[in-house]
């Protein structure tokens, strides 16, 4: 049976949760990011900036995040007369999966270390701790 319209929206709404949770990525980013999928083709800076409805150096902002952040890549054209241009194109949706296990397999990591911190600091002080029975 074909999900309802809602489901879809939900879902999609998580996943792009998970761009923001994970890169604290911005509307902006997600929609130049989607606008890269959806074309299928890499784009040039220009091009992402008109599939957006945003001024050049907005776009270019977007585009370096989602460098930093994995989701996109780079690519050089050269000229056949010599000079380049530079065309992004969406990552691997598993190798971005794979960099968001990692990430999150990190803050785990970290976040068990901080409670077994926790837990060794106050422990320690609750058996110092003076009794307040009556």
């Amino acid at each position: 049976m074909p999900d309802s319209m809602s489901e879809q929206l939900q879902r999609d709404m998580q996943c792009e949760g998970l761009l923001e949770c994970f890169h604290g990525l911005k509307q902006l980013d997600r929609d130049v990011f989607q606008a890269l999928v959806d074309t299928g083709e890499p784009l040039t800076v220009d091009e992402i900036a008109d599939a957006v409805d945003r001024e050049r150096s907005t776009a270019y902002r977007a585009v370096q995040r989602l460098l930093q952040s994995g989701f996109i890549q780079k690519e050089q054209v050269n000229y056949d007369q010599g000079g380049y241009y530079h065309v992004y194109r969406p990552s691997d949706p598993s190798k971005i999966a794979d960099d968001m296990q990692r990430l999150l397999n990190d803050w785990y990591a970290k976040m068990g270390q901080l409670i077994q911190e926790f837990e060794t600091k106050y422990d320690e002080g609750d058996a110092s701790a003076p009794s307040v029975e009556g």
